[in-house]
């Protein structure tokens, strides 16, 4: 099969198009004909900063994934040949990824895909929807009537939770740094558009909540941003936040009896244990999709020999949305 191998580590993109073998089938698994993967920034904090759970040199990226069943392994069951499936299910650790012409995938991370959906717009929602969703239901546990702040609102993660938390009746508010973002965020069920450039935390808390603060806030900005999320909660309420290497004064936390948590979605995939979760996730993420409350928007879409132009474009953070890769 084709698959783009990683040569080295570092700043520039050094991927070979070159031959390999077609992943043999093992208990547990399938084997996906790919048909589309994206991009997302921790592949290129994978390849730039080689962290500890960083795949062997060469390496096959790509952790989402849409395509078809080609054959199932032992065990497996609630898939087949032909069905059509997407996930987050490797590019990491001893699981090649999806920038390939076929990937092999634990059948737990997987899910069907929804039928209204393209394999590229299929392929750009694993990752994202599941820190999403992990983030706002599984940790904030938010529901209907909440004010909940989401950040970078037309981010890969942030587009899809403005999405998310629309769909279960909260009063969604996004910060974005242009008009035309706002424009976005609010096509996608944003109530509020804050453009942070132009709005300080206590200017846009005074405006949308009476000075009382958000019940939900979801950062995956981090740095500086968190001390602003902090701020913007009110009494009680939840920061949920994807970036917290960095040192920060907790003391507004202990003032408003704040809860901070933690999302690392990679968790599952690297220890292997709470996998099923993920898959719980996509078939639900897909019953959202299917239903009209759960869209991808993909800004551009590159061809596999062109990954490192597609590593480049994400890195350069001119992308809104989602960075797709059409594999087949």
């Amino acid at each position: 099969m084709k698959a783009q191998l990683l040569q080295t580590y570092g700043d520039t993109p050094d991927f070979r198009l070159a031959d390999t073998d077609v992943p043999a089938v093992k208990p547990g698994h399938v084997l996906v004909r790919v048909a589309a993967t994206s991009v997302n920034p921790i592949d290129i904090k994978i390849r730039k900063m080689k962290p500890v759970f960083a795949p062997a040199l060469p390496a096959i990226l790509g952790m989402d994934v849409a395509g078809t069943v080609e054959a199932v392994g032992e065990g497996v069951s609630g898939l087949k040949p032909g069905d059509e499936v997407f996930g987050c299910a490797g590019g990491l650790a001893n699981m090649p990824g999806a920038l390939a012409e076929y990937m092999l995938a634990d059948a737990r991370l997987m899910a069907l895909k929804p039928a209204n959906l393209t394999m590229a717009q299929a392929a750009a929602l694993p990752l994202v929807t599941i820190t999403a969703w992990d983030a706002l239901f599984d940790r904030a546990r938010i529901k209907a009537g909440q004010l909940v702040l989401i950040h970078a609102g037309t981010g890969g993660v942030g587009h899809v939770a403005v999405q998310l938390a629309k769909s279960c009746g909260a009063r969604v508010a996004a910060t974005v740094s242009s008009a035309t973002k706002g424009e976005l965020a609010r096509s996608l069920g944003a109530d509020e558009i804050i453009n942070y450039r132009e709005e300080k935390p206590e200017e846009y808390v005074a405006r949308l909540t009476d000075r009382r603060g958000f019940d939900v806030v979801f950062d995956t900005v981090g740095g500086t941003n968190l001390d602003a999320s902090f701020l913007a909660t009110g009494p009680g309420g939840v920061v949920v936040s994807t970036n917290t290497r960095s040192t920060h004064d907790l003391s507004p936390l202990h003032a408003k009896a704040l809860t901070l948590s933690v999302v690392f979605m990679l968790l599952p995939l690297i220890t292997g244990q709470g996998r099923e979760r993920h898959g719980e996730i996509m078939a639900q993420a897909a019953t959202l999709a299917h239903g009209g409350k759960l869209r991808p928007h993909l800004d551009r879409t590159f061809s596999l020999e062109d990954i490192a132009k597609a590593h480049d474009f994400l890195d350069s953070g001119r992308a809104v949305g989602k960075v797709v890769i059409q594999v087949a």
